[in-house]
C-alpha cells in the first residue's frame, strides 16, 4: 500500500511510477549510508518523503527548465540536487546537473546513489570557492549559509541571466535585509510547501551593491 506521503508526492508533481521506484531506491541507500555518515537528521528519517524529497522537488516545479546546467552546491545527502536530477530525468531530460560536495564521505554516497539509480549527474567533490566558474543557468543550495555567502558563491558560479533558488526558513527577511547592505538582486519569496513559516528565494539579476 503506498503512504500518504508518497501519494501526495505523486499527485503534486504528476510523475511515473518509474521516477517513484528510483525515489524509493534512493531513500532505501540513503537509510542504509545515514547511520555511518550522518547524512540527514534521525528525526527525519521516518517521513524522507515530505521532509526532503517533497522540499527539494518543489524547487524542480519553481525554475521549470527544459535544459541547461543545474548546478547545486554544499549537495550533502542529495537535497535537492538528487531529486532534482530524478524528476528532470523524466520531465527535462535536457538537464545537465552538477552536485558539489566538499565531504569526500557525502560525495562518495551521491556517486553511489547515481551510480545504482542510473542519474547522469557530476559529482565534483571540491570546496566552492575553489572552482572554476560553472555558468550555471540555475543555481540552488538548500541549508548551506546564510543568504549574503549564498550570494557570493552565485556572483561567482550563476549566469548573469541566471536564476538562483535557496530554501529560507522563519528569518528570510532578516537574511535578504542583511544581503541587501552588499548586493543588489531582484527576489521572489514563494511560499514552502512543507514549512508555513519558510520560503524559497528566486533570486536573478545579482551584483555587488
Amino acid at each position: 500500500m503506498v503512504n500518504a506521503s508518497v501519494r501526495t508526492f505523486q499527485e503534486r508533481f504528476d510523475v511515473s511510477r518509474e521516477t517513484l521506484d528510483r525515489l524509493s531506491r534512493y531513500e532505501v541507500l540513503l537509510q542504509k549510508w545515514n547511520p555511518a555518515i550522518n547524512l540527514v537528521s534521525n528525526g527525519t528519517l521516518q517521513d524522507i518523503w515530505a521532509r526532503h524529497f517533497l522540499d527539494s522537488a518543489q524547487l524542480f516545479s519553481i525554475a521549470a527548465p527544459s535544459e541547461g546546467r543545474w548546478v547545486d552546491l554544499g549537495s550533502g545527502g542529495g537535497f535537492p540536487g538528487l531529486v532534482i536530477a530524478i524528476l528532470a530525468l523524466e520531465k527535462a531530460p535536457g538537464i545537465q546537473m552538477t552536485l558539489v560536495e566538499s565531504d569526500l564521505r557525502k560525495s562518495a554516497f551521491l556517486s553511489t546513489v547515481a551510480r545504482e539509480i542510473g542519474l547522469r549527474v557530476l559529482v565534483l567533490s571540491e570546496r566552492i570557492e575553489r572552482l572554476e566558474p560553472m555558468d550555471a543557468d540555475v543555481l540552488s543550495a538548500r541549508a548551506l549559509a546564510p543568504l549574503p555567502r549564498l550570494l557570493d558563491f552565485a556572483q561567482l558560479h550563476l549566469k548573469s541571466s541566471g536564476t538562483a533558488l535557496f530554501p529560507k526558513g522563519a528569518t528570510w527577511r532578516d537574511e535578504v535585509a542583511l544581503a541587501r547592505t552588499r548586493w543588489v538582486f531582484n527576489v521572489d519569496s514563494i511560499p514552502s510547501l512543507t514549512d508555513p513559516a519558510s520560503v524559497v528565494l528566486k533570486i536573478q539579476g545579482v551584483s555587488r551593491a
